[in-house]
């Protein structure tokens, strides 16, 4: 059976994307899975540190104990979304003992998020848990840039965010940063947000965010690895199609199916259960257009 990161690789080299779904509430999974293996889509199950403290996704222990009832390894994997060095409300996390948890549990990719730090503490945290990860065999994700969205507050308006550039990911600190810290898959910053996460804006819809390809395709040349875009809920389809065509190999979803899912849930748990169903039945085949591409990439399992 291939590992994740060498489907990871199948994906970048082939022009495809793996989706990575996020699970705010565990409900969610069983529909995800079901959705993705209906599809014969390639796919990451995956939590964030925020999920189990804003959310409902419990605890790493519970996510993994959950997967592990639920699986198919021929379509999806687990992985350990961000854990921050410093969260979204500025408060210090100790993120090696969390992933390192999760590398006990068996999580088969890990992501560490220094991309609050200035560049050298960035580059120091993760080429620590590039350590830790690699002595079992697990791949690591980082992020440099800012994909600004889940800090408190209003963001500026996206057309200025997009001008400027703000938080944009530098091809050369990439370089730089790849080459020092060892990790595998790099998240970038090139007009993507995130959705917010808290109480008073969870619900609002999100912009319709465009990417600056220009920038993508020098990230993916400099870089060499597979990039990832988080914030992918609401990124228009041909910018994302070009996404993928240059380099970016993972796309998060969190706040199109978590909104789905919450709306949903108001008349039953089946109801969300079966809206999540449908959007990502929807998502892989019309909106990202790789249906089949677990039997492309991964061996079909």
């Amino acid at each position: 059976m291939k590992t994740t990161n060498q489907i990871m690789r199948a994906a970048w080299k082939s022009g495809t994307v793996i989706p990575a779904f996020n699970i705010p509430h565990l409900p969610m999974m069983q529909p995800v899975i079901r959705a993705l293996a209906d599809t014969r889509t390639f796919g990451l199950i995956t939590v964030a540190r925020l999920e189990w403290i804003k959310f409902q996704a419990r605890s790493l222990e519970a996510v993994c104990r959950l997967y592990q009832e639920l699986k198919d390894e021929g379509v999806a994997r687990l992985h350990l979304d961000h854990v921050p060095v410093v969260d979204e409300d500025g408060l210090e996390v100790d993120y090696e003992k969390v992933i390192g948890e999760a590398l006990e549990l068996g999580y088969q990719s890990v992501m560490v998020d220094g991309s609050r730090l200035p560049l050298e503490d960035n580059i120091r945290c993760t080429r620590r848990v590039v350590a830790m990860a690699h002595a079992v065999n697990v791949p690591v994700e980082a992020e440099l840039g800012a994909v600004l969205g889940h800090e408190e507050g209003p963001l500026p308006p996206y057309e200025e965010l997009f001008r400027t550039g703000r938080g944009f990911t530098d091809p050369e600190e990439a370089r730089r940063f790849v080459e020092e810290t060892g990790a595998d898959w790099l998240s970038v910053a090139a007009g993507n947000i995130h959705g917010a996460v808290s109480k008073a804006a969870r619900d609002k819809k999100k912009v319709a965010a465009r990417l600056n390809i220009d920038r993508v395709r020098l990230l993916n040349d400099t870089v060499k690895r597979p990039l990832v875009l988080h914030g992918g809920s609401g990124i228009q389809k041909p910018y994302l199609m070009e996404a993928f065509a240059n380099g970016v190999a993972k796309l998060n979803v969190g706040t199109l199916t978590r909104q789905v899912y919450e709306r949903e849930s108001r008349k039953s748990e089946r109801a969300a259960q079966d809206a999540v169903y449908a959007t990502v039945v929807e998502l892989v085949r019309e909106e990202l257009e790789i249906g089949g591409s677990a039997d492309r990439i991964a061996g079909g399992g």
